[in-house]
């Protein structure tokens, strides 16, 4: 079994998929999770994904995000 707490949900504006970032933590122990859960109408994609892979997606997601900023603001 395990436990699930939200961290954030949000709506895309271009495409309206929703987005859910949960947390998994396992009642029987072990590594605390990350779930990620993407709806399009009735479709859901889900990934569960562990902090080392969290925190480089996290990474590149922030850096294509800077470098966007760059081309629009100069």
């Amino acid at each position: 079994m395990a436990q699930i707490s939200e961290l954030s949900k949000f709506k895309v504006p271009l495409g309206g998929q929703e987005i859910e970032l949960q947390h998994i933590d396992h009642v029987e122990g072990g590594m605390g999770l990350m779930r990620i859960r993407i709806r399009e109408g009735k479709r859901f994609t889900i990934f569960d994904i562990d902090p080392a892979t969290a925190e480089q997606w996290a990474a590149a997601m922030q850096h294509w995000a800077d470098s966007q900023k760059v081309q629009h603001n100069g």
